[in-house]
C-alpha cells in the first residue's frame, strides 16, 4: 500500500480546542452562516465571541487564518461522524458488508448535511467551487486517504482481499464529493434505506468482499 498523505493525520490532530478557541470558531462559522464569508469581519466574530478585536488577532493572524481553522474543524467533525459510524466495538464486529454501507452513507449524509457547505455553495459558490473542484486535491486526498485506511484494516482483518485500496478509495471519493455538490442525482440521496440498498448494490460489490 502506498504511504499515505500527511493531510489525514493533520486533521485528526487538529482538536478538540480548548474553551476559548472553539468559542471563538462557533462565533466564525455562525457569523459564516448568517452572513456569509466575504461579509463576515473579524470585529463581528470578536463581538459574537465576547472578546476584543486584538485579543481575536492573537488567536488568528488574518481572517484567512480563521476560515482555514474552521474548514479544518469541519473536516475534523466530518471523520468523527464517520469514524462513529465504523469503528466502534460493535460496529467493527460487522461484517464488511454492513461496515461499507455504514461508512458510505455516513460519508454522503455528513457531506450534504454540513450547512456551511451548503450555505457556500447557495450564495457564494465563487469561493468554495474551486477548492472543491480544479483545486480539489486536498479534498480528495483526505477522502481517499480515510478510505483507503479504512480498507486495509478490513484487510488486516480478513474481510477484504489484498489488492492496492488507493484506486477505489479515490474513486469513491470522487463520486461522494460529486455527489454533494451535485444533488441532482437518480440516486435516492434522500431516502436513508433505499441509499442503504443503493450502496448494497452498487459500492459493496466494488470492495471484493472475500
Amino acid at each position: 500500500m502506498a504511504k499515505l498523505a500527511k493531510l489525514l493525520p493533520l486533521v485528526r490532530g487538529s482538536g478538540p480546542e480548548d474553551h476559548n478557541q472553539a468559542k471563538v470558531l462557533d462565533a466564525a462559522l455562525m457569523a459564516f452562516l448568517d452572513f456569509g464569508i466575504k461579509r463576515t469581519s473579524m470585529v463581528e466574530v470578536a463581538r459574537r465571541g465576547g472578546l476584543s478585536l486584538a485579543t481575536l488577532y492573537r488567536r488568528f493572524a488574518g481572517k484567512n487564518d480563521l476560515i482555514q481553522a474552521v474548514g479544518l474543524r469541519q473536516a475534523r467533525q466530518l471523520i468523527d461522524e464517520v469514524d462513529t459510524a465504523v469503528q466502534g466495538p460493535i460496529e467493527r464486529d460487522e461484517s464488511a458488508e454492513d461496515q461499507i454501507i455504514a461508512l458510505f452513507v455516513a460519508f454522503i449524509e455528513g457531506l450534504r448535511g454540513n450547512q456551511l457547505l451548503g450555505r457556500l455553495l447557495k450564495t457564494e459558490p465563487e469561493i468554495v467551487l474551486p477548492y472543491l473542484t480544479v483545486q480539489g486535491a486536498p479534498v480528495i486526498e483526505l477522502g481517499r486517504d480515510y478510505l483507503a485506511e479504512f480498507m486495509a484494516r478490513l484487510q488486516t482483518e480478513g474481510k477484504l482481499p489484498q489488492y492496492d485500496p488507493l484506486p477505489l478509495a479515490e474513486m469513491i471519493a470522487r463520486a461522494a464529493l460529486s455527489l454533494a455538490l451535485t444533488p441532482q442525482t437518480v440516486i435516492p440521496l434522500d431516502d436513508p434505506d433505499a441509499l442503504r440498498q443503493f450502496a448494497r448494490d452498487h459500492i459493496v460489490p466494488g470492495f471484493r468482499i472475500l
